[in-house]
């Protein structure tokens, strides 16, 4: 790759490259070069997604009750004011957003373009834009073709979702993110293809596998990492193709029966000790430098099927020629997306974007569409420029219907003028043309997005930024019982568990619980068990957790290396390797940083490891 550029970000004043592919790419799409660096970039994409805090709200249509991802409660006195004084904007409720229940959202019971205004060029776009997300109305939850996922957002076809985000195509599955074609799992991320599976990170393909991390085609076992077809395993590491091993040992069919018996992974305790024998030996194995399967020219991790792709995570194939992308599959000519992809291509600066889409940039939640800029929950529509929940229409600015000549020529004024009269934020970022929406206008609270589970800022930190910050709504309750109080055994639980409010572990003060409070407002102090997830635990024979769901989705995040590369050299120094004696003089990009205690290798000495 070659540099053709060195800019220095306006946000953190860090030097970041321009490659010549990428120039091309930006000329492509008619968008100038950024001016944030990717880390920047990613960061403010990400404040702009809530998959995960939801909140007691009403629809401003019927008045029914509802669950919602925007908070009904008074937010951001700063952007509030301006959509308050902006003249078209409407009365929006008291957080300055009109919600409406999904299914009437849904439905032709209003029309989009009648919340629309007039472009005016004494302001800023973005200034406009938000007076327009505050008056045209929201889908209290972003799912569609669901059945029972009233508590479920970021999701489609899916059916008994329960605390679930961002996922697709599963059935009874609670407490995730990334579910794809799963079922009857719990408290999983990244999972494609899994079935009875709990507690279980960036896997395909397994059954009955449980507390589990990077693996692929297991069955009925425990505590696995970076296993390949293995049945009947407890704790091993890097095996493929085994049954009945322990540690890695291997056991007879009755003698394996007879260990596991006596492991009492049914108990909380058995639990606790098992794992810390796995952690151990984790610790004494070589981790692969990256999952990077069926690829040529990529780098990142968690890749299949890839080809000429740089710093991509999380993708699931059928994908080449993209840069930045995180959680996505079968696109071409992708930069910068979270969430992107399926059948599309020319998509820049996006969250939750394509399903057979094109020439997308600066995007939320646009499906389906060509030629949309700057636009948040549009369908199926044709030529948008700042544009906001509309579904197949074409030729709009800021939900006004235009001719074809009409829109082109208000569109080539509006990015000159966007240039000319920028938005500045409170910190002195400046928004030209070409920039994603500004973080302070976000309709989240940074601590409610997934920003904050991959950039974790505490409350000062983010306003020091000039980030939005929500407190956390007061929790009315009693709790009814506390942790040690729960029995070792799911056999031991009666009926009556689900009417209790259960304390959180980490909400007694551990060093454990105040960092997740104060870094990433993980904890909820406490929580229930739904019928159906008693149900879960017992056709599982497994305890009940001690952990709120928010702790456990942090600790499994935890677990997982961050969207970031280094460059390291291969810490392998067998002599049996193709490198012979000494060091291997591999060099790669990997995830693991630099001062992490991992034994990392490079793809041919992992291999030779690998039993």
């Amino acid at each position: 790759m070659s540099v053709s550029e060195i800019r220095t970000c306006q946000n953190c004043s860090a030097p970041f490259d321009i490659a010549s592919e990428d120039l091309n790419f930006y000329t492509k799409i008619s968008v100038p070069p950024p001016t944030f660096c990717p880390e920047c970039r990613m960061q403010r994409r990400f404040s702009w997604r809530n998959e995960r805090t939801l909140h007691r709200n009403k629809c401003a249509k019927t008045g029914k009750p509802l669950i919602s991802g925007f908070a009904p409660d008074p937010a951001f006195a700063d952007s509030a004011s301006v959509a308050t004084s902006a003249k078209e904007a409407a009365p929006a409720g008291k957080a300055g957003y009109v919600v409406y229940d999904r299914d009437v959202w849904w439905s032709d019971d209003w029309d989009p373009l009648a919340f629309g205004i007039e472009y005016d060029f004494s302001k800023p776009f973005f200034t406009q834009f938000d007076a327009l997300m505050r008056r045209a109305p929201q889908p209290a939850v972003f799912n569609a073709r669901t059945t029972n996922c009233e508590y479920a957002n970021h999701v489609g076809e899916i059916k008994n979702g329960y605390l679930l985000a961002a996922s697709w195509g599963s059935e009874n599955v609670a407490y995730g993110s990334r579910v794809n074609f799963c079922k009857d799992s719990q408290d999983v991320f990244g999972v494609f293809n899994c079935e009875l599976c709990y507690e279980l990170i960036a896997s395909v393909k397994c059954y009955r596998t449980h507390f589990s991390h990077n693996c692929e085609a297991c069955t009925d076992s425990f505590f696995l990492f970076d296993c390949k077809g293995c049945t009947n395993c407890v704790g091993c590491v890097n095996l493929r193709n085994k049954s009945y091993h322990i540690l890695n040992k291997p056991y007879s069919r009755d003698e394996y029966l007879k260990k596991l018996a006596e492991l009492k992974l049914d108990t909380v305790s058995g639990l606790a000790a098992a794992r810390k024998e796995f952690e151990a030996l984790k610790a004494r194995q070589p981790h692969r430098y990256a999952a990077l399967v069926n690829c040529q020219n990529v780098t990142g991790d968690s890749v299949y099927g890839t080809s000429n792709c740089t710093a991509c995570f999380d993708i699931g194939g059928d994908t080449k020629d993209s840069k930045w992308i995180i959680n996505g599959a079968k696109m071409e000519g992708v930069y910068d997306g979270y969430g992107v992809g399926v059948v599309s291509g020319l998509i820049y600066e996006a969250v939750d974007t394509g399903d057979q889409g094109e020439r997308m940039c600066f995007d939320i939640v646009v499906w389906s569409s060509t030629n949309a800029f700057y636009s948040y929950n549009c369908i199926g529509c044709q030529n948008l420029f700042g544009c906001v929940g509309l579904r197949n229409k074409q030729n709009c600015i800021l939900n006004r219907q235009y001719s074809k000549e009409e829109f082109e020529n208000l569109r080539a004024k509006i990015v000159a003028h966007m240039s000319e009269v920028p938005y500045v934020d409170k910190k002195g970022r400046v928004y030209k043309y070409g920039e994603f929406f500004p973080t302070e206008l976000s309709p989240f609270g940074y601590n409610e997005t997934v920003a904050q589970e991959y950039f974790p800022l505490t409350k000062a930190e983010a306003e020091a930024k000039g980030f939005n910050w929500r407190e956390p709504e007061e929790r009315q309750y009693t709790v009814t019982k506390r942790p040690e109080e729960l029995p070792e055994r799911i056999t031991d639980v009666p009926d009556s568990i689900t009417n209790e409010v259960i304390q959180c572990a980490n909400a007694k003060g551990s060093t454990l619980g105040d960092s997740l409070r104060s870094n990433l407002g993980g904890c909820t102090t406490a929580f229930r068990i739904i019928p159906q997830e008693l149900q879960f635990y017992r056709r599982l024979n497994l305890p009940l957790p001690k952990l709120c769901p928010n702790c456990r989705h942090y600790a499994r995040l935890a677990k997982r290396n961050p969207p970031k590369l280094w460059k390291r050299n291969c810490m392998c120094v067998s002599s049996n390797h193709r490198h012979g004696h000494g060091s291997c003089p591999e060099e790669f990009e990997t995830t693991y940083s630099p001062e992490r205690p991992e034994i990392v290798y490079c793809e041919a000495c992992y291999q030779s490891e690998v039993a």
